[in-house]
């Protein structure tokens, strides 16, 4: 190939994405974590896969989550945190959406590095009880969250 001549773009085999396609899905990371890279990492896997993605960002306080939460009315929240505290974190900020009746049913899941204690060291059973839907730690891989997402029928707060 010669310096200057122009390449085609890639086309993926998927079908057109309608923009009413999908599930509405909020992104954010925990007030504590200001770690970006694997929010836009999940932004753009989302986005892949044919859903709607608006992402919060890093360093999300409780109550602006709760908020947009209200405002969106997404079909599922994804909490993101790697800095090792996501789950202390995540725990609190579960239970204040819980704690609405608009959000209350909103499915939530959260996932990453979510604690200091390695693979494995992550309490799943105490975040669940805390009121997740699902808990992705970061070394369990893509698969599960996919079958996850696959589980959600949209609109369900709307």
């Amino acid at each position: 190939m010669k310096v200057g001549t122009p390449v085609t773009p890639v086309q993926t085999p998927s079908a057109e994405i309608r923009p009413d396609s999908g599930l509405k899905v909020i992104v954010s990371s925990v007030a504590s974590d200001a770690h970006t890279w694997n929010l836009v990492y999940l932004q753009l896997l989302l986005e892949e896969m044919g859903h709607r993605v608006d992402n919060l960002g890093a360093c999300v306080p409780d109550e602006l989550l709760v908020q947009e939460c209200r405002s969106r009315r997404p079909d599922l929240v994804v909490i993101s945190s790697v800095n090792g505290h996501g789950a202390n974190d995540g725990r609190r900020v579960v239970r204040e959406l819980r704690g609405h009746p608009e959000t209350a049913a909103i499915p939530v899941v959260i996932g990453g590095k979510l604690g200091i204690g390695g693979a494995g060291g992550t309490d799943h059973a105490a975040l669940l009880e805390a009121g997740f839907d699902a808990v992705f730690e970061d070394s369990t891989g893509l698969a599960s969250f996919g079958s996850f997402l696959r589980s959600i029928p949209s609109g369900v707060t709307t």
